[in-house]
């Protein structure tokens, strides 16, 4: 049974950082497929933040994630990370992780990730 659940949300300032992680069940990180993390703001549609493809370890990020953000992974912990610095105001957010098997051409598309998380809070504010 696939299962994958998100962990680490809370309060930071401005300019902080904070680390989301992404707890797998019923496959490994070194199977086929990827873990996408998303968010959703406020009264905003969810957008992808980036993702990272288990084979090639091949990571890919939204303009607004690239070089604030870092997708990694733990094969032994069974846990994928989002490390997230810099962060600012308009990072508030839901965040999810969500399991799938994109091509590498898909990887934005959520219809191309099949489990979900319940997602975490995620408040910068000062």
């Amino acid at each position: 049974q696939v299962q994958v659940g998100e962990s680490g949300g809370g309060l930071v300032q401005p300019g902080g950082s904070l680390r989301l992680s992404c707890e797998v069940s019923g496959f490994t990180l070194d199977d086929d497929g990827a873990i996408g993390w998303f968010r959703q703001g406020p009264g905003q549609e969810r957008e992808v933040v980036g993702c990272i493809s288990f084979a090639d370890i091949m990571t890919y990020y939204a303009d607004s994630a690239k070089g604030r953000f870092t997708i990694f992974k733990d094969n032994t912990k069974n846990t994928v990370y989002l490390q997230m610095t810099s962060l600012k105001d308009e990072d508030t957010a839901v965040y999810y992780c969500a399991f799938g098997d994109p091509p590498p051409s898909a990887w934005r598309h959520e219809a191309e990730y099949t489990f979900w998380g319940q997602g975490t809070q995620v408040t910068v504010s000062s």
